[in-house]
C-alpha cells in the first residue's frame, strides 16, 4: 500500500470522518463504519483533504485535466481545494466548476458555476464517497447535456466496495451506464488492513469485534 493511503487512512481517523459503531446509510442500510467528510473542517484539514486528491488524480489519470467537477454540494470545496494542490504540487492550473441545485434565472443564469464547459475539456469528477452513485446519476447527464465533455474519471475519498442499485457495485454500475471510471484513494478493504489492531495515537479502531461486523455487513452488500 503507497504510504500516501496510509497517510490518508490516519488522516480520516484523526478528523473523526471514519468512524466505527452502528450507522444508518442515506439508503438505509445498517452499517458498522461511516464516513462524513463533512467533518473536514478546518484549513488545515482542507489543504491535506485536495492533496490526497490530487496525488490520486495524478497517479490515475495525471495532471492532463483542464475541469475539476464537484457535485452540489460537498463536491464544491473538494474540487476547490483539489484544483489548489494540483497547482501547488504539480504544476497544474486547473478550472473548478460545480452544479447548482436549482437553475439561476437571474444574471448569466444556468445550472453551472465556474468554468465553462465544452467538448474541448477534459474533465475529473471529484466526490467523496459513493454508496449508490445517486449524484453521477444526476450530474454526469448536466455534463454531457451543457458541454459534451470528456470525462476522464471520477475520483473519490473512499470505495464502500458495496452494492450499488443491483446486484453490482457502484463504481460497475456507473461505468456500465456513462463509461466512468472510478478512482478511490482508498478502499474499504486497505482500511480493514491498515487499521486493523493497529492502535493511533493509542486508540485501536478495528479490533476482532469491528472486524467481524465489517466482514458481516460484506456478507449482505458486498460485492
Amino acid at each position: 500500500m503507497q504510504k500516501y493511503k496510509q497517510e490518508f487512512i490516519e488522516f480520516m481517523v484523526r478528523s473523526n470522518v471514519l468512524r466505527f459503531g452502528e450507522f444508518v446509510t442515506k439508503s438505509g442500510r445498517q452499517t458498522p463504519f461511516f464516513i462524513n467528510t463533512g467533518n473536514y473542517t478546518t484549513g488545515e484539514q482542507l489543504e491535506k483533504l485536495g492533496e490526497f486528491y490530487a496525488k490520486t488524480i495524478n497517479e490515475h489519470i495525471g495532471s492532463d485535466v483542464d475541469v475539476l467537477f464537484g457535485p452540489a454540494y460537498k463536491g464544491i470545496p473538494l474540487t476547490v481545494t483539489t484544483a489548489i494542490a494540483m497547482n501547488k504540487l504539480y504544476g497544474a492550473n486547473v478550472e473548478y466548476c460545480s452544479n447548482r441545485k436549482e437553475v439561476k434565472d437571474h444574471g448569466e443564469g444556468g445550472i453551472l458555476l465556474g468554468a465553462k464547459l465544452d467538448s474541448s475539456k477534459r474533465v475529473v469528477i471529484v466526490e467523496d464517497v459513493m454508496t449508490a452513485g445517486t449524484s453521477i446519476y444526476e450530474t454526469a447527464p448536466i455534463l454531457k447535456v451543457q458541454g459534451d465533455v470528456e470525462i476522464a474519471g471520477l475520483v473519490i475519498s473512499v470505495d464502500r466496495m458495496e452494492k450499488g442499485k443491483g446486484e453490482q457495485s457502484a463504481q460497475s454500475e456507473i461505468k456500465e451506464a456513462f463509461g466512468i471510471t472510478t478512482y478511490p484513494i482508498v478502499t474499504m478493504a486497505e482500511v480493514v488492513e491498515y487499521l486493523y489492531n493497529r492502535e493511533i495515537d493509542g486508540t485501536v479502531y478495528i479490533d476482532d469485534k469491528i472486524k467481524a461486523a465489517i466482514a458481516e455487513y460484506y456478507k449482505k452488500y458486498g460485492v
